[in-house]
Formats: structure tokens, sequence, C-alpha cells
């Protein structure tokens, strides 16, 4: 039997006669193009997020490149960001006339390592980019902390992390040019000292990815933007359509950028049942890291404030058989990817920053090591025995 990285047709068909219906509605009321569909679905994930307005935009790349914008990232400006992601963080990024800053990861969960993110902050930064990498939520209360020493802009890239949760202890208050402190003690779970958080709710933006394979995927493109900053919502609904917010008058250049009212409605039905999917998937990370004990394999880090979403359940094996693993693995009909072969300051599209192997260790050895396994809420404890009993078998 095949093992396939995320089963869509599965989930697909235990949610068939509400999906059915909600893309007959929308060709009933043949509304395709920011249809009512759209800004229900807009008011809910905005709820659900606990944020005041959320945005539907054509795609998660969509989603980061308006909110840079919108955030007034520009030419001449630098943005600092993990060179372990998938390239949308930087083209979106490039694609504004900014630069981008590269800063090294967290051998742990692979975001961003704020400890070396103030050393790179220069009188052109304006903005920090932390991605929530697999689902595991990246180090906001630094992060935060950083920003407003620095007068930056915080969006957070959420596509593989959508209903993750942070407990956040970070509460502003006038630190600029003051030396930073942040709590270092051991986080905790107790809501008396902190206060959790969804993924994109804490910076001045959060952008977030419906690819299809995604926690919560639509069928096709689709992305959102969510905030709770009043300008940036109304700003990003003028210049994802057009430049215009009143029909054929443009106050700018925008762009063509809109949800699709039929992903806003099958999203709308899948909405309702992410919590559940998240908690399985919660749940199988479980079963593998049970079944790995006593394996050469390193399993995901989970920190103890946060809440994962397991978009991907990624482990890491030696370097010197990763790709045999691999191999072997995928010949016994069990998909596995890698995220990512090649780190992004390594990619001939970014020569031109003058990076070099050797600059980013932490990344770089994470992408000779890192595997992604398959994880979808369908998944099954037994099936993930396989999937385990196969790699142990060669490690």
């Amino acid at each position: 039997m095949s093992i396939p990285l995320a089963d869509l047709s599965l989930q697909y068909q235990r949610l068939k006669p509400e999906i059915d219906s909600a893309i007959e509605e929308v060709i009933r009321e043949s509304q395709f193009i920011l249809g009512p569909q759209v800004k229900e679905l807009e008011e809910e994930v905005a709820k659900y997020c606990g944020v005041k307005y959320a945005v539907g935009v054509a795609s998660g790349t969509d989603a980061l490149r308006l909110a840079l914008l919108t955030c007034g990232i520009g030419s001449g400006d630098e943005v600092i960001t993990t060179p372990f992601t998938f390239i949308a963080t930087t083209e979106t990024i490039f694609q504004t006339g900014a630069k981008v800053i590269f800063s090294d990861i967290d051998f742990r969960t692979y975001n961003l390592d704020s400890q070396q993110i103030e050393e790179k902050i220069t009188s052109k930064t304006k903005a920090i980019v932390p991605v929530h990498l697999y689902g595991h939520p990246a180090e906001m209360d630094e992060i935060l902390g950083i920003a407003e020493k620095y007068n930056l802009k915080v969006i957070e890239d959420c596509a593989q992390a959508f209903g993750a949760e942070y407990l956040i202890k970070y509460q502003k208050s006038n630190i600029k040019n003051q030396k930073l402190k942040i709590e270092t003690q051991k986080p905790t779970t107790d809501n008396k000292k902190g206060e959790w958080k969804k993924v994109g709710s804490m910076g001045d933006a959060g952008c977030f990815s419906f690819f299809p394979a995604k926690n919560l995927g639509a069928y096709g493109d689709g992305g959102m933007i969510i905030t709770n900053d009043e300008k940036i919502a109304d700003k990003i609904k003028i210049l994802r359509n057009h430049g215009s917010k009143i029909k054929y008058f443009y106050s700018e250049n925008g762009f063509n950028s809109r949800l699709d009212t039929i992903q806003a409605a099958i999203l709308k039905v899948k909405l309702k049942y992410i919590e559940e999917w998240n908690e399985k998937r919660r749940k199988n990370a479980d079963y593998y890291r049970d079944f790995f004990k006593n394996t050469e394999v390193t399993v995901p880090y989970v920190s103890s404030n946060v809440k994962h979403s397991f978009n991907y359940y990624t482990i890491r094996v030696s370097s010197k058989f990763r790709d045999t693993v691999q191999k072997s693995v995928n010949e016994r009909r069990i998909a596995t990817a890698i995220y990512y072969p090649l780190s992004l300051h390594l990619q001939e599209a970014y020569k031109g920053l003058g990076y070099k192997k050797g600059d980013f260790p932490v990344s770089e050895r994470m992408q000779d090591e890192v595997l992604s396994l398959p994880m979808y809420p369908e998944l099954t404890r037994e099936q993930i025995e396989e999937i385990v009993e196969v790699i142990r078998d060669l490690t």
C-alpha cells in the first residue's frame, strides 16, 4: 500500500457532501469574483485568529508581497529573514525593491535564531519576516522586542502554520534606545504568565497560504492576510483589486489578486474542522515520536510554549545516508520530501547578495539532514508504524 505525503482525495471523500454543496451554491449564485463567501471567510478567519481584519488574496505569495508593500517596504530598504524557507518568502521582498538580509536559524526549531537577528540590523533595516517553519512558531517574544527597539515592521510568514499557537509574554513598552531585555526563563503554559495567540496575530501582518497541501488547503491557489491595523487591511483590499476601491476609479497601481469565491466556499467548509485536524496531526506526531524512540533519528523539537500545527513532519538523519534513506523509503511507495535541499543564500537567484557556503552553518547542516514524512489527519497509527519500521531498518 502506498502512503502519500498528504491524502487530499481521502479528505475530500469525507467532506464530499459539504464541499459539493458549497461549490454548487457559488455556481448557482454566479458571483465568482469577490462573492459573499469571500467576505464570510474573511470574517471567520479573523475571528478564529483573534484579529480585527482578514483579507483574502490569490495566493500565499501574494499575501507576502501585498503585506510588505502595505507596510511600506520598498527600494533601498533591508528586510531580515531566514535562508531556510521556500523562495516565496524572499522573492516577494525583492519584488518590492528591498534587499534580503539573511540570518541563521535555530538548530532545534529551524526558525530564525533570535539571538543573531540584532547584529544584522542597519540603518536601512525596515522589517523582520519570521517564518513559522513546518508549523512551529518562531520566537515571537524576542522578535517583537527587537522590532520595537529598532522601530521595525514584523510580517509573519504563516504559510505552513495555520492554527499554530504561541504563548506570548511580550508586552509592548517604550524600550527604544534601551538595552533589550527579554524574559529568558523557561516558557510556561500557565496562562497567568502569558497569553496564547494564533500565529499571524502578533506582528503587523500575518500571511497565510491555502495551497492544497496546507493544514487549511483550497482546491487551487489562495491566500490571506490578517492584521489588527485598519489602514493595512484597507490598503490591501485596494491593492488586490487593481488599486481600486470604487469600480473603474483607481487610486494607485495595484494587482489582480482576489481570492476566488469557489475557493473561499471550500475553505469555509474546511475551517470548521481545522482544530480537529490539527489535533490529529499532533497526535500523529506523538505516534511518530514514540515509534522512533531508541533510533538514530532526530524527531521534531516542540517548544513548551507553542502548539505546533505539523504542516510537515520533518525528521533529521545523518547527512551520510539521508539520501539513501529517502530513496529506499520511496521505493517502498512511501512518499517523502526534502524541505529544503539548498538554503536560499546558496541559490543561483541570490548570487548577487555575495553570500557563500559556510555563512549560515546551521541552515546548511539542516539542508543535508532533513526529511519530511507523510503527515495528515487521516494518517493512521498503523501506517505511521509501517513508515517508522522501514526507516528503523535503514538507520
